[in-house]
């Protein structure tokens, strides 16, 4: 199978099921736009819409303004092939049960063929319940710590949602620094500057070099010299230069 397309995302679901803090539905909605996700379902949330959901999706109030409340987990779950429950405890299900990276390559090859697939996620304090699970086809849980294993709804569903958008997109290029490099032309005026100033300077005898320029010369060329740094250098040697006049 090819690698999924950032389209693919369009075919997941995030179904949060009888949120009680509208903050949540809010940090929920912003981890999904963090990583390209933008589809929302709520299953009977305590309060929605509400100020505070606004406030803390920080600039992804359009995923709240999309959001569809349903009245049932069934409602959420129409139309999916794939509903896969978060499940951090034992449970008798008899389905398969992922980590969130197995799980991402399930729900993505799915969702390039078309189908539609469903993340769900139960209330703050207990989680999804026992008929809940058993609507899904799948479980995942996210490996923690044994000892201390709690995670808020809005890390869960950040967990999820880029475990996603690393199947689909793990290019950080973009946000390199792309510097303009030094030409040959550049390199080799800072080079014979260098030479003139170490001259000027008296570290250089221009009668007894030895091999000062060639092993100068090798350690610049162990980098890849940038225009900005042969500039920085060459303002470095003026103003030692100017130093040495005064």
């Amino acid at each position: 199978m090819n690698k999924p397309e950032i389209s693919h995302l369009d075919r997941v679901r995030v179904v949060l099921s009888h949120t009680s803090l509208p903050r949540n539905i809010g940090s929920v909605a912003r981890a999904m736009k963090t990583m390209g996700l933008s589809r929302l379902y709520l299953v009977n949330p305590k309060r929605f819409p509400d100020d505070e959901a606004v406030t803390l999706a920080s600039r992804a109030d359009d995923i709240l303004d999309r959001a569809i409340v349903c009245s049932s987990l069934e409602e959420a779950l129409a139309g999916c092939t794939q509903t896969v429950a978060t499940c951090p405890r034992v449970h008798e299900l008899s389905v398969p049960r992922h980590t969130p990276r197995q799980i991402a390559s399930v729900v993505l090859e799915r969702a390039a063929m078309g189908e539609e697939v469903a993340l769900v996620f139960g209330t703050e304090m207990s989680g999804l319940s026992n008929d809940e699970v058993r609507m899904c086809n799948r479980l995942v849980t996210i490996p923690t710590n044994p000892d201390y294993s709690s995670l808020n709804l809005a890390q869960a569903v950040q967990i999820l949602a880029y475990e996603l958008r690393c199947a689909v997109d793990d290019d950080i290029s973009h946000l390199e620094e792309k510097p303009e490099l030094a030409s040959h032309d550049d390199i080799e005026r800072f080079y014979t500057h260098l030479e003139q100033t170490l001259v000027t300077i008296s570290f250089l005898n221009p009668d007894n070099p030895k091999r000062l320029m060639p092993r100068l010369r090798r350690m610049f060329g162990r980098i890849q010299l940038e225009k900005l740094e042969v500039d920085i250098w060459r303002g470095i040697l003026n103003a030692a230069s100017k130093r040495r006049d005064e």
